[in-house]
């Protein structure tokens, strides 16, 4: 490691200090290492962000693109209703991307990692020709409740969401909240399947249905869509809401909304069926195919 690896190492150590109950080997060795209470399980996730696809660093800040990284590694432990525990992250730095930029990344990166309780523990750094790319890999574990999958979508439960879809194309990705409090109480209310809206609502709730060997119906009026999405269209496919979508009983959401007390709106917006189809009924009343349209990793 050359000598300015190491000021750097030792630049994100002093802002990064770790309990060493939790983690008696933290930054600066070759493996971390984490605590955790006899008996639980650790679930681990992994994301990496491309400059050009997840972001723009001609127009975005690397304080917000760090944001992002972590963040969006946190809505997935919000998918599953977990607590986040740690996390390393990677970076492939463009050449002469230098020490300033990368402590200005690294800023944006510790202001999730410390807002939402999970300690970055360690990583990896090089350096190539080509954009910034960053990779994070999350560890967390189990709440009060299972970890809540996507498989696992009952016959007659309601289709519900957090918050407001669409409008990611106009920066909304950049500054989201991980719904962690949000997926704490809707698995404790009793949700059958979740998962977090990365990839647009009519792509997810497609997942969520092929895999639960499910159908389902929405309503076009019920969906809040988001004043920076361009309509109904940006709430279905714009993706990146970083939003929950959950299937749950509709006494059991009934009861949740009587007992909600956070910011976030909860709505329901549709029903899962037996038929193994997903449509959507618009303001017509005529009910629709709904045609994955979000984004394709493979496209």
């Amino acid at each position: 490691m050359k000598n300015g690896e190491v000021k750097l190492v030792q630049y994100f150590m002093a802002r990064g200090k770790l309990s060493r109950s939790r983690f008696p080997i933290g930054i600066g060795d070759d493996m971390a290492q984490a605590r955790i209470p006899k008996g639980n399980s650790v679930l681990i996730t992994t994301d990496m962000l491309l400059d050009g696809t997840h972001f723009d660093t001609k127009k975005h800040s690397l304080e917000q693109i760090g944001y992002k990284s972590m963040a969006a590694n946190l809505s997935d432990c919000a998918a599953m209703a977990t607590i986040p525990l740690a996390a390393v992250v990677s970076v492939a730095l463009p050449k002469k991307f230098g020490a300033a930029n990368l402590k200005k990344l690294h800023k944006g990166i510790m202001s999730a990692a410390k807002k939402y309780n999970c300690p970055l523990i360690g990583g990896d750094m090089t350096s190539w020709n080509k954009p910034l790319a960053i990779s994070v890999a999350m560890l967390s574990t189990p709440g009060e409740t299972k970890p809540v999958k996507r498989s696992t979508a009952k016959t007659g439960d309601l289709i519900c969401i957090t918050g407001t879809l669409g409008g990611s194309l106009k920066g909304k990705h950049l500054s989201f909240s991980p719904r962690l409090k949000e997926s704490f109480l809707i698995a404790k209310a009793g949700a059958n399947s979740m998962m977090d809206l990365s990839d647009g609502l009519s792509t997810d709730l497609s997942h969520i249905c092929r895999l639960s060997r499910k159908g389902a119906i929405i309503e076009a009026a019920k969906i809040p869509v988001s004043k920076k999405a361009d309509g109904l269209s940006g709430a279905l496919n714009d993706g990146e809401d970083f939003e929950l979508l959950f299937t749950i009983p509709a006494l059991k959401f009934e009861k949740l909304k009587k007992q909600w007390r956070l910011k976030t709106k909860i709505t329901a917006i549709g029903i899962i069926t037996k038929e193994k189809n997903v449509k959507i009924r618009m303001p017509n009343g005529k009910p629709v195919n709904i045609k994955p349209g979000g984004y394709d990793h493979l496209k």
